[in-house]
């Protein structure tokens, strides 16, 4: 997400700050890139880091021509790839050779050739003991020469435990991160930012104080915390800064909404980090728009609002306004919501959120309420690093790829040994791509550099980052689908550590997506939405089997239209035809019991984000786990199981 002010770009050697001359919000410098820090200590054999010669740009003054030289500067980067790519390594080496964790495997010498022959690739697991040292108090030259100035806290959603990961002082990097994405959505939407107002639901989480007195915080939080933003944030955003660190979500997300009604007419763009929470605040709106709309019309607020600082915000934007509330309720009170945010916000370009990876399942439903808005999904990133942007935000989500930024991370890519899925919705579960051909098992697969990927190929991304992270495996899989320049630009495949097995037979979180996506299909005619879905192995009995939660809704309000068994147990069918050859065969073996449907009630997705909220996780980084591994989470969902369906038939 773009910290949504505007900056003046100046190619130069001076750290970001504020123009001095100047009070608006279009006055920040940024530099090229970080590549070289004068004042860092260097180890010994480790030589100065000189940069690429960059080409100097004029410091522009109008909006235009500063997210143009956003552009130009993404061009530079992205051709000038490799190059940046050497000095990104060499400079973290520089300063880290001599840490206890590198001087392990380099005694002290800064050769990229030996860091690449003598240092593991890693998990989190390996490297969490000498993060968990510093966290509790021992000086943070274990891992990097740099203090540490806190820990990114991840959500823990995707691969079942929270992490922390070590973070420093890269502001610079940060405003050029967001001066890239705001200058690619600019070039295809204008500068909405003078067009009016972003309604982006945003939630802060609590900060976590370690042993150490370093603060771990969610990713999110930094952002929302950064000076920067909290400046622009009345000028660009409905949402008062009080209303993002509310610590009561439910409370947060309703004067979120409020806010974004009673400002309607001003909205430019929906959104939030991922598409999960988009329709988490239009089932909100669903439960509560009489409620909000006796707000607007009272101006005043609801008296289950208790928070102080919500209550206060909303007080200084919230007047009796009876016409904006009876406009709301006609567009509410309609038998059919779809196309319900277009109607709502009739001033919105497109919804922001990230709709690729296991986020795809909530495409169609966001789709049916958008009213034709794009969705754009601008950006890859992670608690690790930042990884990628979006150049072609109009595409449709299951074609986005992102293109690497060359000189946020060292990158490495490992091949996968599997054929690399196709993953548009008209080639779901029939076709793969084969793989291009790998070294034999005997030989050890080794990572390729960034400029030397194959399109077609799936990798597994490893990052090595100034904040003392070394051939880290972040735990995706992308596949390569070109370059822009000589940046590769990816597609996101799925998650590595999210699989179901019953067996011998393996099933990734994107065969699962294939599957579901044929299956639903049946659906769609019938008036239904799949609005949320997870799974889990069952191995209780002999044989196991496989089951899916899945969450439906009716297209229409007044739709009493029940769900058809029949066409239940032809989706069941529908998922076992379209999963892998290995699942097939072990199937018509017995090896594996027929695969299970439990339909849950509406709101059991609600509630198990609410249990992770519960503990610790931000709802702007939430992502449903795709595969369930916590007691917790099952009882929850077994709890709203309103229905159960599977075909012992084996049809393939």
């Amino acid at each position: 997400m773009g910290s949504g002010f505007g900056v003046t770009l100046k190619l130069s050697e001076s750290f970001c700050r504020p123009h001095p001359s100047s009070q608006s919000f279009n006055c920040c410098y940024i530099r090229y890139t970080p590549i070289y820090y004068p004042s860092a200590p260097k180890s010994e054999n480790c030589g100065k880091v000189e940069p690429l010669p960059v080409p100097q740009l004029q410091v522009y003054s109008m909006a235009t021509e500063r997210h143009q030289a956003g552009l130009e500067i993404f061009e530079y980067l992205t051709t000038n790839a490799y190059q940046i790519q050497e000095q990104v390594l060499e400079e973290i080496l520089n300063r880290n050779a001599r840490t206890e964790y590198l001087r392990g495997f380099l005694n002290g010498q800064c050769d990229k050739q030996l860091f690449k022959k003598n240092v593991p690739i890693i998990t989190y697991q390996d490297v969490e003991p000498y993060i968990n040292r510093i966290a509790n108090g021992e000086p943070s030259d274990i891992l990097l020469a740099e203090p540490l100035t806190g820990f990114y806290r991840s959500t823990g959603t995707s691969g079942g435990q929270p992490k922390l990961i070590p973070s420093i002082d890269e502001e610079d990097k940060l405003v050029l991160r967001d001066t890239l994405i705001e200058s690619v959505i600019r070039k295809h939407f204008g500068d909405l930012d003078k067009a009016g107002k972003r309604m982006e639901l945003m939630f802060a989480k609590p900060e976590i104080e370690t042993p150490s007195g370093l603060m771990a915080r969610t990713a999110t939080t930094v952002l929302f915390k950064r000076s920067s933003f909290i400046n622009i944030l009345p000028k660009l955003y409905t949402s008062p800064i009080e209303t993002i660190f509310c610590l009561d979500t439910n409370q947060s997300m309703y004067c979120q909404l409020l806010a974004g009604l009673i400002q309607r007419d001003e909205v430019v763009r929906i959104g939030s980090i991922f598409a999960s929470a988009v329709l988490r605040a239009i089932k909100c709106l669903e439960d509560r728009w009489k409620e909000l709309c006796s707000n607007i019309k009272t101006g005043h607020v609801s008296d289950w609002i208790t928070d102080s600082g919500c209550r206060n915000a909303l007080s200084l934007i919230l007047k009796p306004n009876p016409d904006l509330a009876d406009s709301i309720e006609n567009i509410c009170g309609c038998e059919s919501w779809e196309g319900i945010i277009k109607k709502l916000w009739p001033k919105a370009k497109y919804i922001g959120a990230i709709t690729t990876g296991f986020m795809s399942q909530y495409t169609a439903a966001l789709e049916f309420y958008s009213g034709g808005l794009p969705l754009v999904s601008s950006f890859y990133v992670c608690s690790e690093a930042m990884c990628g942007i979006n150049l072609e935000p109009l595409k449709r989500h299951a074609d986005v790829s992102y293109t690497i930024v060359p000189n946020m991370a060292y990158f490495e890519f490992l091949p996968v040994k599997k054929d690399c899925p196709t993953i548009f919705p008209d080639q779901v579960g029939v076709s793969h791509q084969e793989s291009k051909e790998m070294k034999s098992n005997n030989e050890a697969i080794e990572p390729v550099d960034l400029v030397n990927v194959e399109p077609g190929q799936c990798y597994e991304l490893i990052v090595t980052t100034s904040a003392g992270l070394y051939r880290y495996k972040i735990g995706d899989i992308l596949m390569a689908t070109g370059f822009h320049n000589n940046a590769p630009q990816f597609q996101f495949v799925e998650r590595q550590n999210v699989i179901l097995s019953i067996d011998a037979e393996k099933t990734s979180e994107a065969d699962l997506s294939r599957a579901v996506t044929k299956a639903k299909a049946l659906l769609d005619p019938l008036g239904f939405l799949l609005t949320g879905y997870s799974s889990y192995a069952d191995t209780s009995s002999t044989p196991g089997y496989y089951v899916l939660f899945w969450e439906l809704k009716r297209k229409e309000s007044n739709d009493t239209k029940e769900l058809d068994p029949k066409i239940m147990v032809e989706c069941c069918s529908r998922m076992e035809e379209s999963l892998n050859y290995t699942y097939k065969v072990y199937r018509k073996e017995n090896t594996i019991a027929p695969l299970e449907i439990r339909v849950v009630k509406e709101g059991t997705f609600d509630a198990l984000m609410d249990y992770y909220v519960s503990q610790g996780v931000s709802m702007s980084q939430y992502k449903a786990p795709s595969c369930i591994k916590s007691k917790e989470v099952m009882k929850i969902l077994d709890s709203g199981v309103i229905g159960k369906f599977s075909n012992p038939e084996i049809r393939f």
